[in-house]
Formats: structure tokens, sequence, C-alpha cells
């Protein structure tokens, strides 16, 4: 059996048997150092690995690592189907910034930064209650996903390399899952029934869910219209302030009014920009001239020098 394949270190690890497959298994994993394309300060001690298995979690690659080069050396594991996740959550929910005029974001911004800690904490722990809970007690991960491991330092990621290529020699492979099988969900029919019955959450639970997301869309409702009046009272650079509909500079501004607000501002930064730089390359081109105009002066002094100079000495004559 090969050792490397191109890059990568290969990592065979031993699969026990399970309820469902009554035979034991060799799960081959593939290990080389992180080099992304946007370098980080922790690739330097992180591995990438490729074709992790579809039950993995943070425990079983801390397991497999401990059993590889000791405790103490494996720090964090991040997952590439978890981290595109995250990124098309963040994607799909516009930030509030990008839905106000740059005055109202600037008022905003500068609203967070008076917020003490405790205010913030506790409106992080509404908006986490008014989320309903999750139906799935364990994720099971696409065949062949990738995942970055961040280990101790640089000497442990040598260590790991070498402990791979000693597994080959010896013909012991890790165990996958030994120690973590009572820390985290089962799988199969058992997580199956879970889910299902995670449907079907308490009814009180759900309530407080409920009410708790009531609580906290009210309470945005009252923060956008309180940054809508700040904002009919808060004038631009130039001095002016945003008009709307409603017949008074008090009533609330819709969306759509604060985007088409935000748009005329960009609009005019960017055409402000654009006469600033045009009325720099005026300024150099006026510089220019000047710097050009001097020099012909200084050359034209200096010729004049020159030819004062050649004059007297035609008129010098030498006593005999």
């Amino acid at each position: 059996m090969t050792t490397t394949l191109g890059e990568f270190s290969v990592l065979p690890v031993s699969i026990p048997p399970l309820p469902s497959f009554k035979h034991a298994a060799v799960h081959y994993l593939y290990v080389r150092r992180n080099a992304p394309k946007v370098p980080t300060a922790l690739d330097s001690r992180s591995l990438f690995l490729t074709n992790v298995p579809v039950d993995s979690t943070d425990l079983h690659l801390r397991g497999l690592f401990a059993s590889l080069v000791g405790a103490g050396r494996f720090e964090s594991v991040s997952f590439a189907d978890e981290r595109a996740a995250a990124a098309a959550a963040a994607a799909r929910e516009p930030s509030a910034d990008s839905l106000l005029p740059a005055s109202a974001a600037r008022l905003l911004r500068m609203s967070r930064k008076r917020k003490h800690t405790a205010d913030e904490e506790e409106r992080i722990e509404e908006e986490l209650r008014s989320r309903l809970p999750d139906t799935w007690t364990r994720r099971v991960r696409k065949s062949g996903g990738t995942a970055v491991v961040v280990l101790a330092d640089e000497k442990s990621v040598e260590q790991v390399l070498k402990a791979i290529a000693k597994t080959h020699k010896s013909k012991k492979y890790p165990t996958w899952g030994e120690g973590v099988e009572k820390k985290v969900p089962g799988l199969g029919s058992a997580w199956i029934k879970a889910h299902n019955r995670m449907c079907y959450p308490d009814k009180d639970m759900l309530q407080a869910s409920v009410d708790a997301f009531s609580a906290v869309f009210a309470r945005r409702e009252a923060e956008a219209q309180e940054l809508a009046k700040r904002l009919r009272n808060e004038p631009d650079e130039d001095g002016f302030v945003t008009v709307t509909r409603g017949g008074g500079r008090t009533a609330p501004a819709s969306r759509n009014e604060a985007e088409e607000a935000r748009k005329k501002m960009i609009q005019k930064a960017e055409k402000k920009k654009e006469e600033l730089q045009n009325f720099y390359r005026f300024q150099l081109r006026e510089r220019k001239k000047e710097q050009q105009q001097e020099l012909v002066k200084q050359f034209e002094e200096d010729r004049r020098k020159i030819q004062e100079l050649k004059e007297r000495r035609g008129r010098f004559r030498p006593e005999a």
C-alpha cells in the first residue's frame, strides 16, 4: 500500500464493526500541510485533511490525533461544509447598515459603540431564544469532505506526519471513534427517532421561542423608526436634511426610501470624488506648466549672464 499520494500522506484508519455492518473496514484519510490560497497566521501549525468520514466530529479527530502523537496537541478543527453553511447564511442575511443611508448607518454604529457589554449579551441571548431548536442531534457530513486541523505548534505537525509514516510500517492503524462513543449522540435508527421526536417540540418551548422572536422583531422595528427620525434631524456633509414622503420630518422612513437615499448619497460621493480627481489633475497640469516656465526663465537668465561675461572678456585689454 502506498504511503503518499502526491503531496498527501495516506493515513489508514480502522473502522470497527457496527450493528448495520458487522465487519471491520479500513478508511483512508489524506493529510498534508495546510496551504490555502489566502495565507493565514495559523497555516504553519495546521493540517489539511480530505476524505474525512461522514460521521466526523471534533471529538473523533481529537481522539485520532491523540492516538498518533498524544493528548494536548490537537487544538481545533473546522469542517468545509460548516464554513460553507456559515458563509451562505451570512450572504442570505443582509446587514442593517447595508439597508440604511450613510448617515443612519453612522448613527447605528455610534449607538452600538455606546452599548454596555451586559446589554449586548442580553440582546444576543434574546435572539438565540427566538430561534427554533435544531431537529438533529448530530450532523452527517458529505462523503469525501475536507477539514482543517489546527495543532499546538509547528513541531506537532512534524510529529503527526512522522506518526502517519510509522503506521504503515507497524500496520497498527488508529481506531476511529475509540473512546468517544458515549460523548457524542449515536447515529442509526436512534438518530432518526430522535429527529422525528424533535420535529414536534414542547408547546411551552415553542411558545417561548415565538414570544422571543416577536420581542426581537418589535425591538428592531422600534430601532429602525428611531434611526429614521434621527436621520431626518441629522444633516449630511453638505448641510442638507433628508426629506421623505409623509409630510413631516418625523414620519418613519420605509426601507425603499432608505435604500433610495443611500444610492443617491453614494452617487453624490462618487461624483464628488471624480470632481476632486479632475481638480487634482488640473492642479498637476498647472504646476507642470509653471515649472516649465520657471525652467525657461532660468535658462534665459543664465544665457544672459553668459553673454555678459563674453562681452566683458572682449573689452578686457591687458597692459603691455
